[in-house]
Parts: structure tokens; sequence; C-alpha cells
């Protein structure tokens, strides 16, 4: 059995190393990706690696911290992370704080992610 901790360590150095085949790697095929940052729910592997691909392609900058990590169930895990990035077609910079929790299946694999801006 996978441990939620270390897949959420290993997505978030893959995320952070624009590492975006190790990142599809970590999701299930039927993944759900619920997320501001994505403009909502995104349904399936396919579709949230290509909102990632287009997130990453505008905030290449993009860098991440978790500021806390907490185990809730056998395969879920909560982080608060903080980010800053830089958009590219407008050269604002962005910074964000939130939550994530993430949900694996049986497999190990995840199947969904829910992000919240905190404000």
């Amino acid at each position: 059995m996978i441990d939620p901790v270390v897949l959420l360590k290993e997505y978030h150095a893959a995320l952070n190393g624009f590492d975006l085949d190790k990142v599809e790697s970590l999701f299930a095929d039927d993944a759900i990706y619920v997320s501001p940052g994505l403009n909502g729910e995104i349904k399936g592997r396919s579709a949230i690696m290509q909102a990632m691909r287009k997130y990453f392609a505008e905030y290449a900058d993009q860098v991440s911290t978790d500021e806390c990590i907490e185990q809730l169930d056998d395969l879920s895990v909560k982080s608060n992370w903080s980010l800053s990035a830089t958009s590219r077609s407008t050269h604002a910079r962005t910074t964000r704080h939130g939550e994530e929790i993430i949900c694996l299946n049986i497999k190990g694999l995840i199947k969904r992610i829910e992000v919240k801006d905190h404000h």
C-alpha cells in the first residue's frame, strides 16, 4: 500500500520540477481535479493534463511550498500550501495560499484532488 504523504510529496516535487510526464503517471484514468487555478472541475487524466500544460505554459516559474501535511486516512492526505508565479502574458505576479486534499484509489493512484484557496 502506498503512503499518501509520500505520494503527495512526490506529486508536488514533480510539479515544482515541471515534470508533467511524472505528474501524469500519478493520476488514475478517471481522476477528478477541482481547483480555482484550473477554472473548476476537470474530469479524466487526459483533460487534467491538458489543463495543467496550459497552466504551466502561462505560469512557467511557479514555485509551491507545503506548509503543513496531514494524513487524513489510509488513502487521503491534506496539504496547506503557498505558491507564487508570474503570468507570461501579463507579467503580473500571483501569490496564492490554500488547502489541497488528495484522495487515492486502492492502486495508489490519484483519484481526486480538491484545491481551495484561502483568501
